[in-house]
């Protein structure tokens, strides 16, 4: 059985280790620890690995954040991976930094790669695993706070919120999203 997951975030350097590239980072750590390396591909740089029998294939979208569903879809056709198979890991301002949160399905809540897939996918009905990076800004401030780097305090504590992301990924593939999110949602 076959997975597909696909971080966001935006390439560059000048992206690499900002707020809103929480999805690229934890794709990048999963990769890590299956001893995977990306090679850039059409519309994404791309890892693959397998464990307990599944497929994972692991996508960093390099089209932007507000283009992220032109990737998502490409692979999904060209995997042949249903939708219900699909993960999308993505930043949440609306969520304490740290807090994961795993649905099957529901609205962009205004982030701008998700209602890109969105509308690319034709709904709302694909999985994704949000993760909380705050809301400590200024009103009006919001695109700089998620362009911006986590403070040192945020970064010391992402391995282990990227840990638990990680097996949550995993879990989703393995044993189900229901049972994933009553594992691996956090307050």
């Amino acid at each position: 059985m076959k997975f597909l997951i696909a971080g966001l975030g935006n390439p560059g350097p000048e992206y690499e280790l900002t707020r809103h590239n929480i999805g690229f980072l934890t794709l990048d750590r999963l990769a890590e620890k299956h001893e995977v390396a990306f090679s850039t591909q059409r519309l994404a740089d791309r890892a693959e690995f397998r464990t307990r029998g599944k497929t994972l294939h692991l996508i960093k979208p390099n089209t932007y954040m507000n283009l992220s569903g032109k990737a998502v879809s490409y692979w999904l056709q060209d995997l042949k991976i249903p939708k219900e198979n699909l993960l999308v890991v993505v930043d949440d301002i609306a969520l304490p930094f740290g807090t994961l949160r795993m649905r099957g399905k529901g609205s962009s809540a205004g982030h701008n790669g998700l209602k890109n897939i969105e509308e690319l996918l034709g709904g709302q009905d694909y999985a994704r695993l949000r993760m909380g990076i705050g809301s400590n800004y200024s009103k009006g401030q919001q695109v700089d706070y998620v362009l911006s780097r986590f403070e040192q305090e945020e970064f010391d504590g992402l391995p282990a919120i990227m840990d638990k992301a990680c097996e949550a990924i995993i879990a989703f593939c393995t044993i189900g999203i229901e049972r994933a999110m009553n594992f691996h949602n956090t307050k």
